[in-house]
């Protein structure tokens, strides 16, 4: 077995370059992708594919890459996807990214030049004490690092250029997906999943070292919009009902101990206004209800109703709407049923010497939709940290061991065949 080498700090080269381009995607733009700059992340992905040998890569019209590393074994193997997203968080600045490789970490605070408020503490970031003596990397405080998910997009290229390199290794039909959009929910709305021809995936864009989850929140949206009663201000007792008191109301009305982001952790869900818009006459907020069950989920939009329907009734001229739209759905419903495709991650991590955490994650990924889609996908970590802000870590050596856990991927499944 061959063991990837970091030679010339490709691996890190790659991610610097790619954090570089400023991906962040847009939730109020209608386009496919929602933004046009990433495209520019992938028109530069698609140029080092080709340049590796991987002469079907390209770019689509909606912003998505696909590559084919061939088969190179003589068994009928299933065909695996690799498949990270190229867009930040609109959460925080993706523009002039600077980031910074601090060698040798001991364990020191880490401020960021640009910004020295921002420092990141060892007491505040628990992993960090599993990185004494690896390289950290950062942003320089004003912009997130984008890590979440471009850690992941360096390691899957990266492992693509090693399986070309050492043909000696073998692996079946090796799919690689780049896709848009994945931070505003939209990651796989025009993925061609029969041009992509995979068999199972896995996404990399995971947290701690060595994890793999199989498992997700189940999310809906939720839009509640108010339509109030307007009056001029200096006349409007007994008259007005604003819209926007009776959304600050039900917001105020919802559990503050439970159920919000807040107050919640490992298996517990919430509701959570992200957005508040309108004036006096018509108010709009829209929610984001998380579970980690269908049922939980059913009777967390349930509470919102409710708690909407006993606000409203002190505003007898007022009504109100409210809209949940199914988003994702835990994927351990769809991956329990291909329990080799955890199995086989599960032993590639064990082969680069770490110990695998089967966990679930607080959140979704394109691959908790790909595998309701007809595409089983868990999630391999990818050594990105704080996501979403301008503390956003990386760690070189655990991506270093994501790259590892990639190839092992490949060729386990060829030897299982």
């Amino acid at each position: 077995m061959l063991i990837y080498i970091n030679k010339n700090k490709s691996l890190q080269n790659r991610f610097t370059k790619y954090v570089q381009i400023d991906t962040q995607s847009d939730p109020s733009s209608p386009t496919v992708p929602s933004t046009e700059k990433q495209k520019d992340l992938g028109r530069v992905l698609v140029a080092e594919l080709l340049e590796m040998g991987i002469a079907d890569a390209h770019l689509d019209e909606y912003g998505y890459v696909y590559a084919t590393i061939p088969s190179n074994s003589d068994k009928k193997v299933p065909v695996i996807c690799f498949c990270s997203h190229m867009d930040t968080s609109p959460d925080c600045s993706g523009y002039g990214v600077k980031p910074l490789i601090h060698e040798n970490y001991q364990g020191q605070d880490l401020v960021l030049p640009d910004d020295p408020s921002v420092v990141l503490k060892m007491a505040e970031h628990p992993d960090l004490k599993h990185q004494i003596g690896n390289d950290i990397i950062t942003a320089s405080g004003t912009t997130l690092l984008g890590a979440d998910n471009k850690a992941g997009l360096a390691e899957i290229m990266e492992a693509a250029a090693f399986l070309m390199k050492n043909p000696e290794l073998k692996h079946g039909t090796i799919k690689i997906l780049f896709t848009p959009d994945e931070e505003i929910g939209r990651g796989v709305d025009k993925v061609n999943l029969e041009k992509l021809g995979a068999d199972f995936a896995y996404t990399i864009d995971g947290e701690t070292l060595g994890s793999i989850e199989d498992e997700t929140f189940s999310a809906d949206g939720a839009v509640l919009s108010i339509r109030g009663v307007s009056a001029h201000p200096g006349f409007a007792k007994g008259k007005m009902e604003s819209a926007i008191k009776i959304l600050s109301d039900v917001i105020s009305a919802l559990p503050a101990d439970c159920l919000s982001p807040e107050s919640t952790e490992a298996k517990e869900g919430f509701i959570h206004p992200v957005s508040i818009s309108g004036n006096v006459e018509q108010a709009e907020a829209r929610f984001i209800l998380r579970a980690f069950n269908d049922e939980e989920l059913a009777a967390n939009g349930e509470l919102l109703d409710a708690t909407v329907q006993n606000i409203i009734e002190d505003f007898p001229n007022s009504t109100y709407e409210l809209k949940i739209t199914e988003q994702y759905r835990n994927m351990k419903q769809v991956l329990d049923q291909y329990p080799q495709v955890i199995e086989y991650g599960i032993a590639a991590i064990k082969r680069t010497g770490i110990r695998p955490k089967q966990q679930s994650i607080r959140g979704g990924t394109d691959g908790s939709r790909l595998s309701f889609m007809g595409l089983p996908c868990p999630n391999i970590f990818a050594g990105e940290h704080a996501f979403h802000g301008k503390q956003e870590w990386a760690s070189v050596q655990d991506m270093e061991k994501a790259v590892e856990t990639i190839v092992n991927i490949a060729t386990v499944w060829e030897e299982k065949a």
